[in-house]
């Protein structure tokens, strides 16, 4: 059961257009999200995880799946011709065991890896593929401040309100300082 509000419980809007809104962000935040990474990711974090041990193709998909919180998840048909690129190259070799090739890194592949100090897409300090969680937090506070919205006294609404214009403000400080 929906709570009722009055007109300007958000910020001067009323409740539609704050659902409006909240759906906007979520749509936003969901494209941002997405599973495509930037040019020479999927090579880092296939030689990071070889760096690790020996896997298969789909083995390699899942771990950059796990190990990005699941906020990318590589397809086959760009994990497979990096496989196959990188053992052209000479940076990873591949033998077959129970029908599937396992691939392991070469010594030129354990050089390429220590030369990027093990840098993974998947680890916020070395690349943009880390930052994967922040659209993530936004979309489930926008969740939370639907619910709030959905199913909150005008109380509660105000104080979601209160503590939504905080985040803001201090999300902007962050971006102020040097």
């Amino acid at each position: 059961m929906r709570a009722s509000h009055p007109a300007g419980a958000f910020g001067g809007s009323n409740l539609e257009g704050m659902w409006q809104a909240v759906e906007e962000l979520r749509s936003r935040f969901e494209k941002r999200a997405g599973t495509r990474a930037g040019k020479g990711e999927v090579r880092a974090a296939v030689l990071a995880l070889l760096a690790e041990r020996p896997m298969h193709g789909y083995q390699v998909i899942r771990e950059i799946e796990k190990r990005s919180g699941g906020s990318w998840k590589p397809s086959a048909g760009s994990v497979y011709p990096t496989l196959q690129l990188l053992a052209d190259e000479g940076t990873i070799s591949a033998e077959e065991s129970n029908g599937r090739k396992i691939y392991s890194l070469t010594e030129a592949g354990r050089e390429e890896v220590a030369a990027h100090h093990g840098a993974a897409p998947w680890d916020p300090e070395t690349t943009t593929a880390g930052t994967a969680s922040l659209p993530r937090a936004g979309m489930e506070l926008a969740q939370a401040a639907a619910q709030v919205g959905r199913t909150g006294s005008p109380d509660q609404v105000r104080q979601a309100v209160a503590v939504l214009d905080e985040a803001r403000r201090r999300l902007y400080g962050i971006l102020a300082q040097d």
